[in-house]
């Protein structure tokens, strides 16, 4: 299996990120690109074309989740799989509804992370062996039903996007020319984000942002 599969790795911690890529390598693997932000990461996908992308959520410039998204409906045929801190089923529900194929926790070992290569080759949705047996089960059960997860679910993938660049401090303006966006259409952005999360000010939103964890603390 190793012999032909291109993997891509996308970590913002570089240390991290060059212990996946010798794991890998030594298991056999092809390492084809590596990234640590989650903008660059849709493009590179894009340009590498793998099989693989392993993928951090917490990321600079566009988080893990919504990287994944926008690479899925470009390329549906690439398997994420997701690795990462955030061990709460909130974020394995909402990595599932952006179509990542597997998560797993850092700590997991490295057996696991080659056992979860092969079984989304496979088209399997493969769960981290220290994760609760029936998360795909309640996953299942809360999509019959339809019951968002929180408010933030309520937000758009645009909305998410640019809350997490406020987040990073980034102005209105920059936002503005990094998402090649109006500053009219950002601020409009911006005020329907307070109005959904009922917050006021921008640092009640970097607050919120920094709880659920869509950016480090700052």
């Amino acid at each position: 299996m190793n012999s032909n599969l291109k993997l891509m790795l996308v970590e913002d911690h570089n240390i991290v990120r060059q212990g996946l890529k010798s794991l890998l390598e030594d298991r056999g693997f092809e390492i084809s690109g590596e990234t640590d932000n989650g903008r660059d990461a849709i493009a590179m996908a894009g340009e590498k074309l793998p099989d693989v992308i392993i993928m951090d959520i917490g990321l600079p410039k566009l988080r893990g989740i919504e990287a994944a998204r926008k690479i899925k409906k470009e390329h549906p045929r690439i398997k994420i799989i997701m690795l990462t801190i955030h061990t709460n089923e909130k974020y394995i529900y909402e990595s599932l509804d952006a179509g990542v194929d597997a998560y797993l926790a850092k700590e997991t070992a490295s057996d696991d992370l080659v056992e979860a290569i092969s079984a989304v080759m496979k088209g399997e949705i493969y769960i981290g062996s220290n994760f609760p047996g029936d998360i795909l089960d309640n996953y299942g059960k809360l999509k019959r039903v339809g019951k968002k997860g929180d408010e933030f679910s309520r937000l758009t993938n645009r909305e998410k996007e640019i809350l997490q660049h406020i987040a990073e401090g980034l102005t209105s303006q920059r936002i503005a020319e990094e998402l090649f966006l109006s500053r009219k259409t950002v601020d409009n952005h911006r005020a329907n984000i307070m109005k959904k999360l009922n917050l006021h000010d921008t640092a009640s939103l970097v607050r919120y942002a920094v709880r659920i964890g869509l950016v480090d603390s700052v």
